[in-house]
């Protein structure tokens, strides 16, 4: 049976959305600091040899230089203030979360409430300095050594360093704000406009290349199939759940007897979300950057990483998919769903699964069903992030298209929407408040009138 907040979920239409002025105001706000992070890509880091730049960029875009050009919404291609992205920031969260599930400390700091997690914000933030202080460092060299920079030296090494951590600390402060006071996640909408910013000049130049030859129409049919069929798989299981029966016994309150209730306990097919993606494509591209960067002053260990671990390569897709599926089953079980701490809730709340004791059991049980459904997870995970790899390099498609990509755009948008439709469902709940409150004044007052008339 639908219930009542589920109905009028149903029936929410985004023609409410001119009646709610906070929401909209939010929506605006939201706009207004993604317009500001798309203006920060095209100021450039002083010191870099724009024409030497994009000359390296254009040999490397179907390679290297794609796959960070798309994750930093092409800041990185034209060496923008916002270069490094906000991917610091987002390996020093899952850090931070993976240290708080193993250090005894920091998981009673996270106990705390409100002010345990303002510390653990800060750890995050100070992990994100340290983060972008490396690569910055790393990356500043790099372009040193590939002769991509007008004037070497060490005034270029700090001036690119400090620029690079400072734009990466302001897109990780514009994320928090749009977190804040705007709609949806900041830090995914942020990656979110960077991978769609680039959609367009990557199809302009994917169907120019089919408009001279170079990729027959075949083909060019055959990538929108598959990236159309790609984005329904994906939506599809993200949306899939496997719903685990709770039962609750009667309970007495007083003199009555209340019967036992029902409920379920959903979990998710892919409960880490496109965290294992993401973890797993920022720590094989970290070696495989500075290898490119460098040129022709890469040294042997170096050429052999980029020779074996470069995009498209056997141990490339090999590490990918293995790192993919050790993140999903590392993630769920230390962070997104931990069956002790599941079992012991349900056991305080009198929960328990029918023909399962509470406790430990419970706690066996639930692992084991969890165990089973990563391993559909884990597996869709994989095949989606490798399967359009395979293909790029097999068709010899002109541009970067990947996986990940397609899983975060997916999945913030679907986010992003859930998010609108609460704001939308919670203005509606306002709107029928308010309307019972003046038909009960209303009703107070006809009772007056009839008071005095008798």
């Amino acid at each position: 049976m639908v219930s009542a907040a589920e109905q009028m979920a149903a029936n929410t239409s985004w023609a409410a959305l001119g009646k709610a002025t906070d929401l909209r105001k939010r929506i605006l706000f939201t706009i207004g600091l993604l317009i500001v992070y798309r203006l920060g890509t095209y100021i450039p880091v002083p010191g870099i040899d724009a024409a030497a730049l994009r000359e390296f960029m254009e040999s490397a875009a179907s390679g290297i230089g794609g796959i960070l050009t798309m994750f930093t919404g092409g800041a990185l291609g034209r060496m923008g203030i916002f270069a490094l992205g906000i991917m610091p920031y987002i390996s020093a969260s899952i850090i931070v979360q993976l240290l708080t599930s193993m250090v005894p400390a920091l998981e009673q700091l996270k106990k705390e409430g409100d002010q345990g997690r303002k510390k653990i914000n800060q750890y995050t933030r100070y992990g994100t300095v340290v983060l972008a202080t490396l690569q910055a460092y790393g990356l500043a060299v790099s372009l040193q050594s590939g002769d991509l920079v007008t004037d070497p030296g060490l005034y270029f090494i700090i001036s690119c360093m400090v620029t690079l951590v400072g734009g990466t600390m302001f897109l990780m402060w514009l994320g928090e704000q749009i977190t804040a006071r705007g709609i949806g996640n900041g830090i995914s909408l942020i990656i979110f406009v960077g991978i769609i910013a680039e959609v367009p000049a990557a199809l302009a130049q994917f169907f120019a290349s089919g408009r001279s030859g170079a990729i027959s129409p075949a083909v060019i049919i055959g990538v929108i199939v598959m990236v159309i069929a790609t984005i329904a798989f994906v939506v599809f299981m993200e949306r899939a759940l496997r719903k685990i029966h709770i039962q609750y016994p009667r309970r007495q309150v007083g003199m009555k007897v209340y019967d036992g209730g029902s409920s379920h306990l959903p979990v998710k097919v892919n409960p880490a979300g496109v965290i294992p993606a993401i973890f797993a494509s920022s720590l094989l591209l970290l070696p495989t950057t500075i290898s490119t960067f460098s040129g022709s002053q890469t040294g042997p260990i170096m050429s052999t990483i980029l020779a074996y671990f470069g995009p498209g390569q056997p141990l490339y897709l090999l590490f990918f998919v293995a790192m993919i599926v050790f993140f999903a089953f590392f993630y769920t079980f230390n962070v997104s769903f931990k069956p002790d701490e599941v079992a012991e809730n349900l056991k305080n709340q009198n929960g328990f699964v029918p023909g399962i004791r509470p406790g430990k059991k419970t706690a066996e049980y639930l692992e084991y069903v969890v165990t089973r459904i990563l391993v559909l997870g884990a597996g869709y995970l994989a095949a989606v992030c490798l399967l359009p790899e395979i293909l790029r390099g097999q068709l010899a498609i002109p541009f970067y298209f990947g996986g990940t990509s397609v899983l975060i755009v997916v999945s913030v948008t679907m986010d992003t929407i859930q998010q609108v439709q609460s704001h939308l469902l919670a203005h509606q709940y306002e709107g029928l408040i308010e309307k019972s409150q003046l038909r009960g004044k209303g009703s107070k007052k006809r009772g007056r009138k009839g008071a005095a008339r008798r």
